[in-house]
């Protein structure tokens, strides 16, 4: 990867709650998300985020993760409580799409996308660790990650690939032949195919990534597909990864019993349709740590976190 650039952030808009964990943004440039309350906000104004009008839109009553605004303006939400839910920002009311498959309840579910053609897919990040754990599950790193399918009209998804470490973030191709899906504890982007004679089929996309991708966020089709970095590559795991299942179990017993900080680099990354890196924007020391997603507004980035009170707004590449 070539040498990174500054990420610099502008100014910073405070919610009325912790951890927005995920951000998207609607054709007006307002930006949603999701807070450790349940409560889905949006917010307006962020060409001045001072000023920046933050409003209720709805509460699912567990703890919102990954969003996806539909065509028709509702929005999709992973409730890492274990449930993928629809909620219609105008009224606020949410409907149950999805709360187990293959048998058994969802747990951890984590980020999800819509297809032209009304399908929906969403990742399961965990079998083993909620929410709550999620550092035991990357220190464990059980593999227990799934990708999901609902099809339009039914009412439970089908499981398509399993087996994925820390399954995350979901965009489309611009074509729509494959999905990107995010492997936070393999620091990876593993692609999956939609259509041709490899359908159903996963292969890695882009590996040895410099962090943990968590959100991804593609805007228009023919952009790039941005990846948040929750944290930067961390030595001492890659070679744990390797110790026997026994060895990481216990590990992760002690990492949920250690106080934890996160790190203040802080990155994100675009890529295109063909795996390569086009942007890579790093901030050594941030007041703004643990950036769990990113999306485009109006010609500037938006940080989400699971860790802040609130969001970030940074300069788009070529806009300084």
């Amino acid at each position: 990867m070539d040498r990174p650039a500054a990420l610099v952030p502008l100014r910073y808009v405070t919610l009325p709650d912790r951890g927005p964990e995920d951000v998207v943004a609607d054709p007006r440039g307002r930006v949603l998300t999701g807070v450790s309350d349940g409560r889905i906000l949006r917010v307006d104004g962020l060409d001045d985020p001072p000023t920046a009008r933050v409003e209720r839109v709805g509460e699912i009553g567990g703890r919102p993760l990954g969003l996806e605004l539909l065509p028709d303006g509702d929005l999709l939400v992973c409730d890492a409580d274990g449930a993928l839910l629809r909620l219609d920002p105008d009224d606020g009311r949410v409907r149950v799409l999805a709360e187990s498959a293959a048998g058994e309840r969802l747990r951890f579910c984590s980020n999800v996308v819509a297809l032209d053609d009304g399908t929906v897919y969403f990742t399961v990040s965990s079998r083993v660790h909620p929410l709550r754990d999620w550092r035991g599950d990357i220190v464990e790193h059980t593999g227990t990650g799934r990708l999901l399918r609902l099809a339009p009209g039914d009412r439970e998804p089908e499981v398509v690939l399993e087996g994925l470490r820390f399954a995350n973030g979901l965009a489309p191709s611009a074509d729509g032949s494959f999905l990107i899906v995010a492997e936070t504890g393999a620091r990876r982007l593993t692609r999956f195919r939609l259509t041709g004679p490899h359908a159903g089929r996963a292969e890695p996309f882009v590996e040895n990534l410099p962090g943990f991708p968590d959100n991804l966020w593609r805007g228009a089709p023919d952009g790039p597909v941005w990846i948040a970095l929750a944290g930067p590559r961390v030595p001492p795991l890659d070679l744990l990864h390797r110790a026997a299942p026994a060895v990481r179990r216990r590990a992760a017993r002690l990492a949920l019993r250690a106080p934890y900080r996160p790190p203040g680099a802080v990155g994100v990354l675009a890529v295109d349709d063909e795996g390569r890196v086009v942007h890579h924007l790093t901030r050594r020391r941030s007041g703004f740590r643990m950036v769990t997603s990113v999306c485009e507004a109006r010609g500037r980035l938006v940080l989400g976190s699971l860790w802040e009170r609130g969001i970030a707004v940074c300069e788009a590449p070529g806009t300084e």
